[in-house]
């Protein structure tokens, strides 16, 4: 892999699983170079130029002053096995973000990640970048929790600290995520601050270098049906916060179900995204009070709904899932906004 042009000062230990069955988590692991990224040429070139003969997969996150598409996208982290890179999109502004964007939008690397859908949506409208080919762990954990007979509540979607919890993917504490929460209530713009402090530099490895160990663990559990599922949930995801006025024709296209599922009486249902417009004053009644309007109607159908609430779009409501409970739940929001 490439590196910065000087020594790396600060290291960290990237869990990955063995075949010896040793503990991964162990501290006497060798430990890896995190690189703070102010120019392209610190990345390994098999990132940035994307290939069918070198395909990848590496841990992601970005990091900003309120992350979406009016906010500012302060640090994207991506992990490999041997080494973390912190780009820094403040120091290399949109230069460098943009010789990001034939990996970011390419098939060929497997972005490893923990709810996109903030994420892909700055990255879409701050630098123009269709987020592609993302394995949302959010998204593989509630399918999970489906495949092995779990119900699954509204609204109840795995935090990334509840996620390394977990003891059947990581099982670790991750307490000093809420000291970076506190100081960003403190500070909204302790991301945008430099140099990057000790502290910055840990939070931002530390929220990617779980996410191969996650990977591997969720990938040997899942099953081909609830594989498309995640694909095609992580190509909603990406698109999710992203409106254009073409209906995402310039988008990579969803994945169609694979021929293995087209099961006759069995086969999965076509998933879509459907974004629905909320008249001015009528999100109240939409939501209701304490929540209680639309806990219902997410109780009623097997989809997925989203408001872009104080970061935006506003005057919005996303419905992601199989088309006819999308549609059911439509229906049910438009039945709310004329009461």
């Amino acid at each position: 892999m490439a590196s910065s042009n000087h020594p790396p000062s600060h290291r960290t230990h990237v869990p990955l699983p063995s075949d010896s069955g040793g503990n991964p988590f162990d501290d006497e692991a060798p430990p890896v170079p995190i690189h703070i990224v102010t120019n392209a040429s610190q990345l390994p070139a098999e990132f940035l130029n994307p290939s069918p003969e070198k395909q990848l997969v590496v841990g992601f996150d970005c990091e900003g002053v309120d992350l979406c598409r009016n906010g500012t996208l302060c640090i994207m982290q991506l992990a490999f096995q041997d080494a973390i890179y912190l780009v820094d999109a403040i120091e290399g502004g949109e230069v460098l973000i943009n010789a990001c964007k034939p990996a970011l939008e390419s098939s060929y690397i497997k972005k490893v990640i923990h709810d996109c859908k903030r994420d892909s949506e700055a990255l879409y409208f701050q630098f123009g970048i269709k987020l592609n080919n993302v394995m949302d762990t959010q998204i593989a954990y509630s399918l999970l929790e489906e495949q092995e007979g779990r119900t699954r509540l509204p609204d109840d979607n795995i935090s990334f600290v509840g996620l390394l919890a977990d003891p059947r993917y990581c099982g670790i504490s991750y307490q000093e995520k809420e000291e970076v929460r506190l100081l960003l209530r403190q500070d909204p713009k302790f991301w945008k601050y430099r140099p990057l402090s000790e502290l910055m530099v840990r939070a931002a490895a530390d929220d990617v270098r779980f996410l191969l160990y996650i990977y591997h663990m969720m990938m040997k559990k899942l099953n081909e049906r609830s594989l498309w599922h995640l694909a095609v949930r992580g190509a909603l995801y990406c698109r999710c916060f992203c409106i254009n006025d073409n209906n995402y024709a310039d988008w990579p296209s969803i994945p169609p179900i694979p021929d293995n599922l087209m099961v006759e009486g069995g086969s999965p249902e076509e998933e879509i995204l459907s974004i629905l417009d909320v008249p001015q004053g009528k999100m109240g009644r939409v939501i209701g009070r304490k929540g209680v309007s639309i806990l219902s109607i997410k109780e009623s159908c097997n989809a997925e709904i989203h408001f872009g609430g104080a970061k935006g779009p506003p005057d919005k409501v996303f419905i992601l899932g199989p088309v006819r409970q999308v549609r059911k739940a439509a229906a049910m929001l438009r039945g709310r906004m004329m009461d």
